[in-house]
């Protein structure tokens, strides 16, 4: 949309398109397009657009088999509004993911994985963090990578104590935003070493058109973003988590991680909806082939100090 429109004015645009969204969703989606085997967990309502995300999850390859269905609430929907130079607007139902919880995770499913990934932490009410921390123990136990993104809604309460959290998490996902109302702090070098002194294994706090910064023990790396027209940047952060789960996967080093993953995000917004525009794993080999991102890497304590 050119602009919003004013109030009892009909605005008429080409098309609403209805697509798959949502935190597990959108990485299930774009590690299928790496040609990577992927299942999803969630919860969907008993209504028609659970049978239209069902069907765009199945059409991409992605195994639906662990999801669950509740009749008390319909799957979650979120209308995203695109102005041309304007952030987007959301108006979002939450739905049956308010019936999600840690238990209705197969365990059985789980230690068969190479990785977990969960989106969305702290945005799913059901979803209990104490019961979170023995899924991850479980994890660990097992072998399963553990990759962890999170979600903070406004006035949503925060745990005060995040060290068991960020000890039994192998890879922690929050962009600035989510890492301020998490630490206090504004300065992401900041808030990375508070994570890392915490006991995180591995940081990567996506900054938005400014890039990544990431961090493992005393060791930090930073990079911008690669240069793409915009259409709806919906679902950038979600590619980027897959490339990092893709180069997990691959046995690739930070920095190599860092240009995949910051390779899908850019592709993620050229076209409306979250997953759309994603590279596949085809065309993020020929897009990284004539492209490169400068990964600058630099001791935590040494680069706090020049901040």
């Amino acid at each position: 949309m050119a602009e919003l429109p004013r109030e009892g004015q009909l605005l008429a645009v080409e098309s609403l398109p209805t697509k798959a969204g949502g935190c597990a969703a959108n990485v299930a989606i774009d590690l299928a397009k790496q040609g990577i085997p992927v299942d999803v967990a969630g919860c969907l309502g008993a209504d028609p657009s659970a049978r239209v995300l069902l069907a765009s999850l199945e059409e991409h390859g992605v195994g639906c088999e662990q999801l669950v269905y509740t009749d008390k609430f319909p799957t979650s929907k979120t209308v995203i509004l695109l102005v041309a130079g304007q952030d987007r607007r959301y108006i979002h139902a939450f739905g049956a993911n308010q019936a999600f919880s840690v238990g209705q995770i197969n365990r059985d499913w789980v230690k068969e994985l190479k990785v977990l990934y969960v989106g969305g932490l702290f945005l799913m009410p059901a979803f209990h963090l104490d019961e979170f921390l023995g899924l991850l123990e479980f994890c660990r136990e097992h072998g399963v990578i553990t990759v962890v993104d999170v979600v903070i809604p406004q006035n949503s309460p925060i745990p005060q104590d995040l060290g068991p959290l960020l000890r039994l998490s192998d890879y922690f996902m929050p962009n600035d935003d989510e890492a301020f109302l998490l630490t206090g702090l504004s300065d992401p070098h900041e808030q990375l070493r508070v994570f890392l002194k915490m006991g995180a294994q591995t940081v990567f706090i996506t900054l938005g058109r400014k890039g990544v910064l990431a961090g493992q023990g005393n060791t930090c790396w930073q990079a911008g973003i690669y240069p793409s027209e915009m259409i709806d940047p919906s679902g950038s952060g979600d590619a980027f988590d897959a490339g990092v789960v893709a180069g997990i996967l691959n046995g690739w080093d930070i920095p190599t991680i860092i240009r995949y993953a910051s390779a899908l995000g850019a592709s993620a917004i050229r076209a409306i909806g979250t997953t759309d525009g994603v590279f596949t794993a085809a065309q993020a080999e020929a897009f990284l082939s004539t492209t490169t991102l400068e990964v600058q890497v630099s001791p935590i304590d040494a680069l706090s100090h020049k901040e």
